[in-house]
């Protein structure tokens, strides 16, 4: 029989054991990203909103290697770019009258934690290699794109420089100069070499 005045012995075993399986808990909470891994790897490309309304408003990506495509409305959808790849996106409106804007942009996809610059439906955004507007000198662009693949190169495989000095040369007023096959091997060689 206990004795009333005495104060009774608690079992605290059950509690101490309970405490030490939170804090375990919240320590691995902690150390676990929040996102889950497929939105983790998400938040790492570069994300490009593509929509497209026949002869109203048209976004599209002329050339690159797309990681990841998803599709939102029946006009709109997403793709997605890795770190360093080169993408070419096309924007283009018009109204009753005709063209309001067209503009290309060849961007090179940037790792986290790199400068960027921003650019309209591009998320982050990116290293703009290009950018031009108006149609006479867009159509310029896409010949010269055009261009690259007559040579037989992929043109998101084509060095950056040679984007950057396509937009030199058309916004100068002067034609550029055509992206050869020597010109693709010293890229190669000098990608090689950099390593």
């Amino acid at each position: 029989m206990s004795d009333p005045t005495r104060p009774q012995q608690i079992d605290f075993s059950g509690f101490e054991a309970a405490l030490r399986r939170q804090a375990a808990e919240q320590a691995q909470a902690a150390r676990t990203p929040t996102l889950p891994s497929a939105l983790a790897s998400q938040s790492r490309l570069t994300e490009v909103e593509l929509t497209w309304i026949e002869k109203k408003l048209e976004h599209w990506i002329r050339f690159g290697r797309i990681a990841q495509d998803r599709i939102l409305t029946r006009r709109t959808r997403v793709v997605g770019f890795r770190p360093g790849a080169i993408f070419a996106f096309v924007r283009w409106t018009a109204n009753d009258y005709g063209t309001i804007t067209s503009r290309i942009d060849v961007v090179r996809a940037v790792s986290p934690g790199e400068p960027y610059t921003t650019l309209p439906f591009v998320r982050p955004g990116g290293d703009i290699l290009l950018h031009i507007e108006s149609w006479p000198k867009v159509s310029q662009v896409l010949a010269a794109i055009d261009a690259v693949e007559a040579v037989g190169v992929d043109p998101c495989d084509a060095a950056a420089d040679h984007w950057r000095h396509v937009h030199n040369r058309i916004a100068a007023g002067h034609q550029p100069r055509p992206y050869t096959m020597e010109r693709h091997r010293a890229w190669l060689r000098r990608k090689e070499i950099e390593g």
